[in-house]
């Protein structure tokens, strides 16, 4: 009989998902590279005035479909027109690395969204945190729910396109993951929403982690849609057990 071991399986977890790279030989000329940086600069300089301008336009406000498509199409342009991305390979418990990152994705992206709904608990009951969220949250709630959780999964998959293909890749190999995280997060500081930050750094963080450990964007994307979509939908019943 197979003893399992809890602690283990979750150091091992860990490991695969965000520690030990898997092999892969992603090269490119250096003309491509120095074009990759100057496509990934452009883009970010256009997508922070749009993201800025999105995230002030008041909730109900129609023009805020059409500012969250129109930044998608931003990140998710200015990605593909900077030169190959790739989907990115995973270890698999066996051992082997030929597994796509889909069951590692959903996991984290179950695990961030946990953590994060639970911070939102205690965030509940303060005010000078809880109101801003909500305040976002607002797009949804006085607006369509189904058009805003279309638009948010379709900025999810342009934002991993761009940050951490584009973007990962412009960086290059030394110091990807801190800057790319960083950048990430500094985009959201427009919206003057300071646990939007925090969360825009975590998550940043974790899916950086997965573009160096699986170099490719198919882990990242998935691990965002999961915990978007789900703050999405619970968050909002969590903040409202402060009210």
């Amino acid at each position: 009989m197979t003893t399992v071991r809890p602690v283990r399986e979750v150091r091992e977890f860990i490991r695969a998902a965000l520690v030990q790279p898997v092999a892969r030989d992603h090269t490119e000329s250096d003309a491509a590279f120095h074009r990759r940086r100057l496509v990934a600069l452009v883009t970010l300089l256009v997508g922070a005035l749009v993201l800025g301008f999105a995230l002030r336009i008041r909730p109900g406000d129609p023009l805020f479909y059409a500012a969250t498509l129109g930044l998608a199409g931003v990140w998710g342009a200015g990605a593909l027109a900077s030169g190959p991305l790739h989907l990115g390979r995973a270890h698999t418990r066996a051992g082997g690395e030929d597994a796509r990152p889909v069951v590692q994705s959903l996991t984290l992206g179950a695990l961030l969204l946990l953590l994060f709904l639970a911070g939102a608990a205690v965030v509940a009951h303060v005010p000078v945190l809880r109101d801003p969220v909500q305040h976002l949250l607002d797009h949804a709630r006085l607006g369509s729910l189904a058009v805003v959780a279309v638009l948010t999964a379709v900025n999810g998959v342009a934002e991993e396109l761009y940050f951490r293909g584009a973007l990962y890749s412009a960086v290059g190999r030394r110091h990807a993951v801190a800057v790319t995280t960083v950048v990430y997060a500094l985009t959201t500081a427009g919206a003057g929403i300071p646990l939007l930050v925090l969360a825009a750094a975590l998550l940043g963080l974790v899916t950086a982690l997965q573009r160096r450990v699986t170099g490719g964007i198919l882990g990242p994307v998935i691990t965002h849609l999961t915990w978007s979509l789900g703050m999405l939908f619970l968050l909002p019943p969590v903040l409202s057990t402060g009210r």
